[in-house]
């Protein structure tokens, strides 16, 4: 299965893609947490993603555009800039009060977290749940962890699945630390040394 870097046409299908693969994410239902509402909030945060990581030319999708997207930050370029981040708030802001100083005090514990040596940070990644089980995301993952051997570089993520934990041990990630968000679910954060 061919992979190819996410292009800016790309990024409607791809906020499309990613809201349905993370429609089951514990960590995307504690932050949106209203049902009905949480596909349009969702959306608007991936969209957001897509629209800043892909510049760094590091993110990759399915050659149709469609299946699921790998959208890594380079080193030192993981933290969204203050516009970035402004830009996030009025996206989404509507869809996460009135509980937006919990979700603040849980997202801070984990960038606390977030290691300061230098490495290829994984954001996102996800596969179309009718795509799921044809190997997609082993695909996306691979020209990043490609790149972190080439370079010597470490890789990170974090993931609030359980169930995530195998296929990512699968790459070469082993889990670091474990935290609890407040009145929320567990959030892991894995590492992977170069090979």
């Amino acid at each position: 299965m061919a992979v190819r870097l996410v292009k800016d046409e790309d990024i409607d299908a791809l906020a499309g893609t990613l809201t349905r693969a993370f429609e089951d994410d514990p960590v995307t239902r504690w932050v949106y947490a209203r049902d009905a509402r949480r596909p349009l909030w969702s959306e608007r945060f991936f969209r957001w993603q897509l629209l800043r990581l892909p510049r760094q030319e590091v993110s990759w999708t399915t050659e149709d555009g469609r299946g699921g997207a790998a959208l890594w930050a380079l080193p030192g370029r993981w933290r969204e800039d203050v516009r970035e981040t402004l830009s996030l708030l009025a996206m989404t802001l509507p869809g996460v009060l009135p509980r937006l100083p919990r979700i603040l005090r849980g997202l801070g514990q984990v960038e606390a977290r977030h290691p300061a040596e230098r490495h290829l940070y994984l954001a996102v990644l996800g596969v179309d749940p009718a795509r799921q089980g044809e190997g997609i995301g082993s695909q996306l993952i691979q020209p990043g962890l490609d790149l972190c051997d080439r370079e010597h570089l470490p890789a990170y993520l974090e993931t609030g699945k359980e169930a995530n934990l195998a296929f990512y041990g699968r790459h070469g990630f082993g889990v670091v630390d474990k935290i609890q968000l407040p009145k929320g679910p567990p959030v892991w954060f894995l590492w992977r040394e170069p090979r």
